[in-house]
């Protein structure tokens, strides 16, 4: 399970502490084995559960890709199938299973050296990532990273992150809310400190966005660009 969430202003990843060898208290991406009678998607959402707390319904859970390296486990031949999850922010969650802690690591650091996940979770969290980047470009799944009422610039502060580049606020605004389906305003107002109050909206019924959202190849001031 690779579970994505925009969090103090960084993409950050659900990462536990290996409480078994092997990797005996490295950092992993949360998951398991299947057990009998399970399908894949009643395995995800158990082992989510298990080894953070959080419920299949609180985050948007996708299967993406399948990982089946001879020598990927060190316990034998193990096919895994990895899943990825977007979701808004929620407080640290609770470790369980396998995990004897689960915390929010940015993802930046954690790609930075292959060597800090266990098994080959780099990889698969490097793919996922990836995934979540191109997801954005062509569907609607940004608005899952936001609070149910939200600004057109929480939205666009998403897809910086995300993709690590920085828009242009006037072109973005008037793409997205020219997207058919994309946003329905909320009918009121956010909060505001003294300048004008900025529009809320929430997600529309569209799943996937015509024309796509191009995801821009600059850096955005400061950010750390993943390898």
């Amino acid at each position: 399970m690779v579970v994505l969430t925009v969090r103090e202003h960084a993409l950050q990843v659900l990462v536990v502490e290996r409480a078994k060898p092997p990797f005996f208290g490295r950092l992993a991406l949360p998951g398991g084995f299947l057990e009998d009678g399970e399908n894949l998607d009643e395995a995800a959402q158990r082992e989510l559960a298990e080894e953070t707390g959080l419920a299949a319904e609180q985050v948007h859970v996708r299967q993406f890709r399948g990982y089946g390296g001879p020598d990927r486990d060190p316990r034998g031949r193990v096919v895994s199938v990895a899943y990825v999850a977007l979701m808004p922010d929620l407080p640290i969650p609770t470790a369980g299973g396998d995990a004897r802690a689960a915390r929010w690591e940015p993802v930046a650091g954690l790609l930075e050296d292959p060597a800090v996940l266990a098994f080959d979770h780099h990889r698969i969290l490097s793919d996922a990532v990836e995934h979540a980047r191109d997801m954005l470009s062509h569907t609607t799944l940004a608005t899952t990273f936001c609070p149910p009422e939200f600004t057109v610039t929480q939205l666009r502060e998403v897809y910086e992150t995300v993709w690590g580049t920085e828009l242009d606020p006037s072109n973005f605004h008037r793409k997205v809310t020219r997207a058919d389906g994309f946003l329905v305003p909320a009918g009121a107002k956010a909060a505001s400190d003294g300048g004008r109050r900025a529009n809320l909206y929430r997600a529309g019924t569209a799943t996937q966005l015509y024309p796509a959202l191009l995801r821009e190849h600059h850096s955005k001031p400061g950010a750390r660009q993943e390898p």
